[in-house]
């Protein structure tokens, strides 16, 4: 049940990602906004790079993984919009398959990220808050990039009102 919730939880900051790039223009992806240093492209390799590392083989091998370049994520390479993408995809498909492996009773189960040793309950929340942080990042900059025309990714401004009456976006419990 605790590892259907963290699931969930993955799977809503995929979607909010996937809804805040599909707003933004191809030729924006690699903006980065004043006062950033980052652009939706070099936040999006290191959220797939760090997912692919961290949960490849994530109960028998350290997650930080000898062939993770980490510091190439942050070069702000001229990447397409569907190489991006699909990185990402895959990186995601890496990380729920690893979910999709593990019980609740896993969750005091031990693994390594850089030699540290965590519990697979600390790991998972770890690279929970990390992919929350980076999301809002994303979220931030496409909704600066594409500025009137941003369709809100959850309640819009003054209608929560009317949203409590017809909360179409509140997940259910199971």
């Amino acid at each position: 049940m605790v590892i259907e919730s963290i699931k969930s939880e993955y799977n809503r900051y995929k979607s909010l990602t996937d809804l805040a790039i599909a707003q933004v223009k191809d030729e924006d992806l690699h903006q980065i906004i004043k006062g950033t240093e980052n652009s939706i492209v070099i936040l999006l390799n290191h959220l797939s790079g760090n997912l692919k590392s961290r949960f490849t083989n994530f109960l028998t091998e350290d997650g930080e993984k000898p062939w993770r370049n980490r510091d190439s994520e942050f070069d702000g390479s001229n990447q397409e919009r569907t190489v991006m993408l699909n990185n990402w995809n895959e990186a995601f498909n890496i990380l729920i398959n690893e979910l999709n492996n593990l019980t609740d009773e896993d969750l005091s189960k031990k693994v390594k990220i850089r030699g540290i040793e965590l519990t697979v309950s600390d790991a998972l929340a770890r690279s929970l808050s990390h992919l929350s942080y980076h999301v809002g990042q994303i979220v931030f900059i496409a909704r600066q990039l594409v500025g009137k025309e941003w369709k809100s990714l959850s309640i819009p401004k003054g209608e929560s009102q009317t949203y409590s009456l017809n909360p179409t976006k509140e997940k259910k419990p199971n």
